[in-house]
């Protein structure tokens, strides 16, 4: 039982449920859904914590819960003091996530999600969680223009992926210059999301002597090694990004009654069109190219 709010462990608890991640690269899960997942997923857990309350999330996690993992209690007060949530459900752990490589991402046929400059962390989880529903094999981050993309193990970001940072297998941080040229020598296709408006401007000015191919979602044959490049929520993808690509996506729209038309769709939502598309082809025999 931790009584002190300066035991090693609670202050261990305390920097990875904010989002700290120290040379080990433990992160912090927390919630019953959370914990559930990670100790189901196979990753190592370096400890549970649970709050007074929280006891009555133990029975639910009980066929999961290995019984070498280190279990420490603690008050409702002082757990209470190191969440991340304003309505802590009193249980939390330290877990190691797999350290994914770009090369260990390449095997096979493989179908990767490419994040680059997405800086919402809630953007970032929903992505992963699409990812890992469509039959994505991994995903990776990158900046774009000197902007960062918001680390998917953070805890906003593990929030939204619902678990799904736990399994799928993630970079986080690669170069676009490398990470490129690491697609190009395996023979993977890549596929730049472009937003609608400028799609449609965009084949209007260029007509047929467009040189960069611009493809609706059902143009393209997902059943090869592709990768799909998703930008910032405001700017996108940066013109050398959408340039190096093989070819550019856009998702038509409904035509808009309203003067000032429909927004973009933004990164999550362009993002789970794509990939559910892939997902489709890749499970239709034979599926027939539009």
């Amino acid at each position: 039982m931790i009584t002190s709010r300066e035991n090693r462990w609670l202050k261990r608890f305390r920097a990875a449920l904010s989002g700290e991640r120290g040379g080990d690269e433990i992160v912090g899960v927390e919630g019953v859904r959370l914990v559930e997942a990670a100790l189901g997923s196979g990753l190592p857990i370096e400890a549970l914590l649970v709050s007074e309350s929280g006891t009555r999330h133990l029975p639910r996690i009980a066929h999961v819960l290995a019984s070498r993992v280190t279990v420490l209690r603690t008050s409702d007060k002082l757990f209470a003091s190191v969440a991340d949530t304003q309505t802590p459900q009193g249980i939390a752990a330290l877990v190691r996530p797999r350290q994914a490589t770009i090369e260990s991402l390449l095997t096979g046929t493989p179908l990767l999600i490419v994040m680059a400059g997405v800086q919402d962390p809630g953007n970032v989880g929903t992505i992963v969680r699409a990812a890992e529903a469509f039959g994505a094999t991994g995903a990776l981050t990158c900046l774009a223009d000197g902007i960062g993309t918001a680390d998917p193990f953070a805890p906003k970001a593990l929030r939204s992926s619902a678990g799904s940072a736990l399994r799928l297998p993630i970079v986080h941080g690669a170069s676009a210059t490398i990470l490129f040229g690491q697609l190009k020598m395996f023979g993977v296709k890549t596929l730049a999301a472009v937003a609608a408006r400028f799609a449609e401007k965009n084949r209007k000015d260029n007509g047929p002597d467009d040189p960069s191919p611009l493809l609706r979602p059902w143009d393209f044959d997902w059943k090869v090694s592709t990768a799909i490049l998703i930008g910032n929520e405001g700017s996108g993808l940066p013109a050398n990004l959408v340039r190096s690509a093989d070819a550019r996506v856009y998702i038509p729209q409904a035509a808009a009654a309203a003067p000032v038309g429909i927004e973009s769709l933004n990164a999550a939502m362009a993002a789970s069109v794509l990939l559910y598309e892939a997902m489709r082809q890749r499970n239709t025999p034979g599926q027939p190219r539009s």
